[in-house]
């Protein structure tokens, strides 16, 4: 039995509940919905889903633009610290142009001072050649061993090399006009481990410089080794003369520790030229001296014969009594050749009382020489002779006792010692 409501329900379970319904008049018409509790759950759950999706996506979108602003933030960092990098590469580029620029201006200088000095060396050689060929023909030596090769070729003598190359052959990389100031050290391996191109090619240019400074002091050393030997020999000639009473014009006083006066300072490329000039009047003294000892009858008249009775007074051998011997007699065979002691010019020639056949030479400033006792004279008057020249053949002409060459050297007139001159000769012959 199910007990029923007044409804007509059953009521065992309770109450019953009636659906909900929606009525909607207009005017005349009436309209009714019924709602249903599963479709009222239904369209809750619908709304429910909407709204938590709708949350969801408004979410989404939210996170989804920080996410985006964070990377786009992050990128722009990125992107900044790029361009920073580049900057600085940029810039450490241009550091490096702008110092091999600097380095490649320096070397150019370098190179160009280094051909300058070659080409100054080079000049100096060309000046010295002549200058040296006179020394040695003046100074009647040889010139020193050690002198330094031609200036063309600086190297000769202080081949300064680097990793097996010549400074010339990396002088003439650097000179060629490549791009980079330091390619010519491309092909010589890698660069030792703190050592750069640069400091590579201050090694060069410093061997080089000490090479070109070493030929330019052996230069200077030379010049100066030549000079001070003309000065020598000058002296010893201006002595010698001196000693005999004999004139000499050129002054050679030149006593070094007497010194002094105002400090005048002198460039270094200057000391060449003073010492060329320095050599050069040093050359000329000496050449002026030997011309004018040259001009002196400092000959022996006989080289190699006795001297049988010297100047002086002496017994006569034809009176047997006191008398001055104006001259010196040498021991020669008839028919020797009789040769002048210096050059002159002849102003007699014939027989001369007591001198038999003579030949008298005037050589200058007074000085006169006479030959007698000839047996043949082989000169005329006013011929001009060399010193060495003949002048006839000795013999026994005149007042003599036997044969043999009477020589006598005067002054003005006046008869002086010949052996004074002879001796001269011997100590100068070496010079001349």
């Amino acid at each position: 039995f199910v007990p029923v409501n007044a409804s007509g329900q059953p009521a065992v379970f309770g109450k019953r509940k009636e659906p909900h319904t929606v009525i909607i008049a207009r005017g005349d018409e009436i309209r009714h919905f019924t709602v249903r509790p599963w479709l009222a759950a239904f369209a809750g759950s619908a709304l429910a889903a909407a709204a938590v999706g709708y949350l969801l996506a408004t979410s989404y979108l939210v996170f989804r633009d920080d996410l985006i602003g964070a990377a786009d933030a992050r990128q722009a960092r990125m992107q900044q610290a790029y361009e920073d990098r580049i900057s600085a590469l940029r810039a450490q580029v241009d550091r490096i142009t702008s110092r091999q620029l600097l380095d490649q201006q320096i070397v150019e200088t370098k190179v160009g001072e280094l051909l300058e000095r070659q080409s100054q060396l080079s000049s100096r050689h060309g000046r010295l050649g002549p200058l040296l060929e006179r020394a040695e023909s003046e100074v009647g030596k040889s010139l020193p061993d050690e002198a330094p090769a031609p200036a063309q070729k600086p190297g000769n003598r202080a081949q300064a090399t680097i990793d097996g190359a010549s400074p010339q052959v990396q002088l003439a990389s650097l000179a060629g006009g490549e791009a980079h100031p330091f390619a010519f050290w491309s092909t010589r391996g890698r660069l030792p481990a703190g050592e750069s191109a640069a400091d590579r090619a201050d090694k060069l240019f410093v061997s080089i410089n000490r090479s070109l400074r070493a030929i330019e002091n052996e230069q200077i050393d030379r010049l100066t080794r030549l000079a001070d030997t003309a000065y020598e020999n000058a002296d010893a000639i201006s002595e010698a003369l001196q000693a005999a009473g004999l004139p000499v014009e050129a002054d050679l006083d030149r006593n070094e520790t007497d010194v002094g006066g105002p400090l005048v300072p002198i460039e270094p490329s200057a000391v060449f030229d003073t010492k060329v000039k320095e050599l050069d009047e040093a050359l000329d003294t000496l050449d002026h001296l030997k011309r004018e000892a040259r001009r002196l009858p400092l000959a022996n008249p006989a080289p190699g014969h006795v001297v049988t009775s010297p100047f002086g007074v002496r017994t006569d051998p034809m009176l047997g009594t006191a008398a001055l011997h104006s001259g010196m007699d040498f021991r020669a065979p008839v028919g020797m050749q009789a040769r002048v002691t210096a050059p002159g010019v002849v102003v007699k020639a014939g027989w001369n009382g007591g001198y038999g056949r003579m030949v008298e030479v005037d050589h200058g400033k007074g000085f006169t020489t006479r030959y007698g006792h000839l047996s043949k004279i082989l000169v005329a008057v006013g011929q001009k002779l060399a010193a060495g020249e003949v002048i006839g053949e000795t013999g026994s002409s005149g007042r003599s006792t036997g044969p043999h060459l009477h020589y006598e050297v005067r002054r003005n007139g006046e008869a002086l010692n010949p052996l004074r001159f002879l001796a001269v000769g011997k100590k100068v012959e070496q010079y001349l």
